[in-house]
């Protein structure tokens, strides 16, 4: 009787431990596992990317030959505002003559401009006080004006009054020709 009870149980077949269904119910499972991770992980890595409109405007090169002799051209660059300027003999003169004044931020002007390029000053325009925009044309000293809390800049983009604590940034240009400038 033994053994008829060993043969019974030998020849029972329980469909839940058939081989082909465990091996594609793990490979299921692990497939669905690595897309959770990658799905999880997809923003984090992403976020470390630059942003599209940083990367477009990483360096920009600007035709200056329609700009005129006291006029200023104005181009978003890195999110910000850039201020090119075609000064006058007569701002630069008075930009000159202010070299070894009283500056909050002392710089001359020739430290300003490209060397045989008076004439084209490149700044960015975010005032140094809490990132306004200044204007040209206002203030005492002929330069920029900032209408928020009051800071002057000379038409070097030096901080002559107001809270501002540093001049007008200048970025990192070159010229490619005579009226062809490439910053960043």
């Amino acid at each position: 009787m033994a053994d008829t009870v060993v043969g019974a149980t030998a020849d029972l077949h329980v469909s839940g431990d058939d081989p082909n269904r465990r091996d594609f119910i793990h490979i299921a499972a692990g497939v669905a596992a690595v897309g959770l991770v990658g799905g999880l992980a997809w923003p984090f890595i992403d976020q470390m990317n630059p942003a599209g409109d940083t990367l477009a405007m990483a360096s920009i090169e600007v035709n200056l030959d329609k700009v005129v002799e006291g006029q200023q051209v104005v181009v978003k660059w890195r999110g910000k505002p850039l201020f090119i300027r075609y000064r006058t003999p007569k701002e630069i003169a008075e930009a000159i003559k202010d070299d070894h004044a009283d500056l909050r931020d002392p710089a001359t002007d020739e430290s300003r401009h490209k060397p045989g390029k008076a004439q084209y000053l490149v700044l960015i325009g975010v005032c140094t006080h809490l990132g306004c925009v200044p204007t040209f044309g206002g203030g005492d000293y002929g330069g920029w004006f900032c209408p928020c809390h009051g800071s002057v800049y000379d038409t070097s983009g030096r901080i002559r009054k107001g809270p501002a604590p540093l001049n007008l940034a200048v970025p990192e240009y070159s010229f490619l020709t005579d009226t062809k400038v490439k910053v960043g």
